[in-house]
């Protein structure tokens, strides 16, 4: 009996061993969620860049098909004629699902900004008097716009 007692005794694991095998996987979690935060932000980043590309085409489009004369909204682009895009992507970084910002100004209003609040979530452009963009909320914004591209991130 006392034999069989002490076998069953040497298979489990003891208390601190279990506490120390909880620690390791902690810390390896501790480790790996802020790289995947970093590789989410990323992709995003690659998101917003690729469809601020296709919907400063779109507004070119218009543009071009409506008698030299940028959309008051990126939803206009939705009901062009001829069609242009079919729904407005919304911005990745919005914590609301909300659509890209546009702005329309400058001389004759002849320029455009198509921005993302950027990975800050709070990012905004606007046209100076001297037509040029300038961030105006936070330095995250990513934007596309007939007068230049976004160089960052």
């Amino acid at each position: 009996m006392d034999r069989k007692f002490r076998c069953l005794k040497e298979k489990g694991f003891t208390l601190i061993e279990l506490l120390i095998v909880i620690a390791v996987i902690s810390i390896l979690i501790g480790i790996a969620l802020p790289r995947f935060k970093g590789m989410q932000d990323e992709g995003n980043i690659a998101k917003a860049k690729g469809e601020l590309r296709t919907l400063q085409t779109a507004v070119e489009s218009f543009y071009i098909h409506n008698s030299q004369a940028y959309p008051a909204t990126l939803a206009a682009l939705n009901t062009a004629t001829p069609s242009i895009v079919t729904t407005t992507p919304t911005d990745p970084f919005s914590s609301t699902s909300a659509v890209y910002g546009y702005t329309r100004g400058g001389t004759n209003n002849k320029f455009y900004i198509i921005f993302s609040v950027g990975a800050g979530g709070n990012g905004s452009a606007a046209i100076s008097g001297t037509d040029t963009v300038t961030e105006t909320n936070g330095s995250s914004c990513i934007y596309a716009s007939n007068i230049g591209q976004d160089a960052a991130p």
